[in-house]
């Protein structure tokens, strides 16, 4: 495949979608939030639910692969078919995915105007529940799309990562849902949708994703029979959202080339992939020397032609 060399001074993430080695993902959600528009905040929920049919559509079960809802969707997956990779893209028939589980009937009142989704946009929360649903019915391992795989998740079974800890006590504070990897009918899934459909708030931003992992955590992880895993901050959230512009930066100073050094080090042994928080990090523009600019060149399948620079570090 021809490539075009970009100027990595100027590369933003905004523009260019990373896709690492290693890539285990059995499941890859992309529903667009910018495609759906409610408009004026007092319109009835019926007419909300108007605006979401299309998400609502069917597809052929038998189909596998991403599930995306746009022609971006698409151009996403171009480069790797075209580079030989078997990824499909699929629009989800929800009712059919979510039937038999808790969120059947909270899906079928949405549907029919009964509940409202909120100002927050509804794909946003599709997204979190489909997550689920798919593990549940079928199992294997969720990734956010704004995470770079460092290395084979082939060792890890029905686990979840914690986003913070307690300096003090390093208990878990939270969790995050853009990582799961779970067993089918792993009952922490079943727990989580239903916790999805008894509380759902369409309103309040992680109220049913990261927050609702954590309420439900909380509540049965000393219980017997759920068996489960929760992988430190550094498994999978090693640099916190407030902190992720600092990857993208080249060092100014020789204790700034220590500390990358340092950092890609620590990286390379602990650290399973890195989440990328796109919503604070789509503008930054990845710099020469940076954390960011090693890690895509070593772990980049079709940009190899990108940076020029030494493969270091992470193997």
């Amino acid at each position: 495949m021809t490539m075009t060399r970009i100027d990595s001074r100027r590369l933003s993430l905004a523009k260019f979608p990373i896709i690492c080695t290693h890539l285990i993902v059995a499941i890859i959600v992309l529903v667009y939030a910018d495609s759906i528009i409610y408009g004026d905040s007092e319109q009835s929920v019926a007419s909300k639910n108007e605006a979401i049919s299309p998400l609502l559509q069917s597809y052929h079960h038998n189909s596998a692969g991403g599930l995306i809802k746009s022609d971006c969707g698409y151009r996403i997956l171009k480069p790797l078919k075209d580079s030989g990779f078997k990824v499909h893209a699929v629009t989800p028939d929800l009712s059919f995915l979510l039937k038999n589980t808790p969120a059947e009937s909270w899906f079928a009142e949405m549907k029919r105007g009964k509940r409202d989704p909120g100002e927050i946009p509804l794909a946003q929360n599709l997204s979190n529940l489909i997550r689920l649903a798919v593990l549940y019915k079928y199992g294997g391992v969720y990734l956010d799309t704004d995470f770079i795989v460092l290395k084979s998740f082939s060792g890890l079974r029905n686990s979840i990562g914690a986003q913070s800890v307690d300096v003090v006590s390093k208990n878990w504070t939270r969790l995050n849902n853009a990582v799961l990897i779970f067993d089918m009918n792993h009952p922490l899934l079943y727990k989580f949708m239903e916790e999805f459909a008894l509380t759902f708030d369409g309103n309040k931003w992680g109220h049913n994703g990261p927050y609702l992992v954590s309420r439900v955590v909380l509540r049965v992880q000393n219980r017997p029979g759920y068996n489960f895993t929760i992988l430190p901050p550094l498994a999978f959230y090693p640099v916190d959202w407030s902190r992720i512009g600092g990857l993208f930066k080249k060092p100014g100073s020789p204790a700034q080339s220590r500390w990358i050094r340092e950092k890609l080090l620590q990286l390379s042994g602990e650290t399973y992939g890195v989440h990328l928080w796109n919503k604070q990090s789509s503008r930054e523009v990845v710099e020469e020397g940076s954390i960011m600019q090693r890690l895509i060149s070593d772990r980049c399948i079709i940009c190899n032609d990108i940076y020029s620079s030494s493969r270091i570090l992470i193997k």
